[in-house]
């Protein structure tokens, strides 16, 4: 989040010049992200008070509550929500929606009330807009999401916030990144990269085939009633998440609290950094689960993972690393082979895979999927690769466009 800081560390003589570089660096961008917030944070105050802008909308996440503390995060924007996508949407209402997206006015220092299981709190929005509240864990009946009301002082605003609740007796959890493991991004082509961003919408993008069943059969487990929690994690900028939000449940993708990255965020660590940074968080926070982590070959998840396997060993149950370039052999193969070979002696299994179909047999394997749900995971991954491809879609919809004019 954008107003989080990150601790420090002392370096001791010894250290090899290189690792005092890296140090001396990383301490001058925390001491300049503290900068930038602290001007941000004045100029939103004094915005605020001449009223030069008013709060327009409370954007909420899916929150997290983990039978001990309950964490809420969001935003206060001057903006409205983005409008709902349509069936009838072409790319330049996409275009639209998109700009708006980015140009999005946060509003710092608003007052917010927060009210979840019977406890109340007051919250503030940081220097980018941001809030980020924890509670303590109330006692419910037996519901994996329950809503928390998340409200200006003056309740002039008001909006619910879904919150996960991890099940007691979860033995396994799931934390998914999201380009190109779950959501065709094409990450590795600029050109599709652009036009899923700024030309497509929730109901135009295109999951990669059989991932709603993989999902599904991973959070049953292998008794097939579980419900096991999963998380999303991705270097995607937080104006996306109300896209993201929409595409998952359009597409059937079991829901989970979704970890994204500031857009504005220009000091501090690197996107993949925050990767590993939230995927080792959520295991620490909950000891009492093994992982499934899901990532893919386009980006450092398998370098990533493969840090959180030598770090946490037994407790990561599997890892699966999607090939973005399933069809041919690339270079991108032998650097997440060698990345596999060098967690050999943890102990933990980790992939390169194919596609969903892979992942399920080898999770059956292991005891993670119910060996019934394989054939519901193939069954998605053929009615899924019908759909017509990004490209595919694109000239569709210039077609669309056309007789229309």
């Amino acid at each position: 989040m954008g107003t989080q800081l990150r601790q420090g560390r002392c370096v001791s003589s010894r250290e090899p010049p290189a690792e005092q570089r890296r140090t001396r660096s990383s301490e001058v961008h925390r001491r300049l992200a503290g900068a930038d917030r602290h001007v941000m944070l004045s100029r939103e105050r004094l915005r605020t008070r001449l009223s030069l802008h008013q709060p327009r909308q409370i954007a909420t996440y899916r929150g997290l509550d983990d039978g001990h503390v309950v964490t809420l995060a969001g935003r206060v924007l001057a903006d409205g929500p983005a409008a709902i996508p349509e069936d009838d949407h072409d790319w330049f209402d996409n275009l639209v929606t998109t700009y708006r997206r980015f140009r999005s006015r946060y509003l710092a220092d608003v007052e917010l009330r927060v009210e979840y299981g019977g406890h109340q709190a007051l919250a503030r929005s940081g220097a980018d807009g941001y809030y980020e509240i924890e509670l303590p864990s109330p006692v419910f009946a037996d519901d994996t999401w329950v809503q928390a009301r998340v409200s200006l002082a003056d309740d002039s605003i008001v909006a619910e916030q879904p919150v996960l609740r991890v099940p007691q007796g979860s033995g396994i959890g799931i934390i998914s990144d999201i380009d190109d493991t779950i959501l065709h991004s094409g990450i590795n082509d600029w050109r599709t990269v652009a036009q899923l961003t700024f030309l497509h919408n929730a109901r135009t993008c295109k999951p990669l085939p059989g991932v709603a069943a993989l999902y599904a059969a991973l959070q049953a487990g292998g008794s097939g009633t579980a419900k096991h929690p999963v998380f999303y994690v991705s270097s995607s900028p937080w104006n996306l998440y109300d896209l993201l939000d929409d595409f998952m449940d359009l597409n059937d993708i079991p829901p989970g609290p979704i970890f994204l990255r500031d857009v504005r965020t220009f000091f501090g660590p690197g996107g993949h950094e925050h990767k590993l940074e939230r995927t080792r968080s959520l295991i620490q926070r909950m000891p009492q689960l093994r992982w499934v982590l899901m990532g893919d070959s386009g980006q450092d998840d398998a370098e990533l993972y493969a840090e959180a396997a030598r770090e946490f060993g037994g407790r990561i149950a599997a890892v699966y690393i999607r090939d973005v370039e399933p069809h041919a052999p690339s270079r991108r193969d032998g650097g997440v082979d060698r990345h596999i070979e060098s967690i050999a002696g943890t102990g933990v299994p980790m992939l390169r895979v194919v596609d969903s179909t892979e992942v399920a047999r080898h999770a059956a394997s292991l005891g993670l999927v119910c060996a019934a749900a394989m054939a519901g995971v193939a069954a998605d991954v053929e009615l899924d690769r019908e759909r017509p491809s990004v490209g595919e879609a694109a000239v569709d919809e210039a077609l669309t466009a056309g007789s229309r004019s």
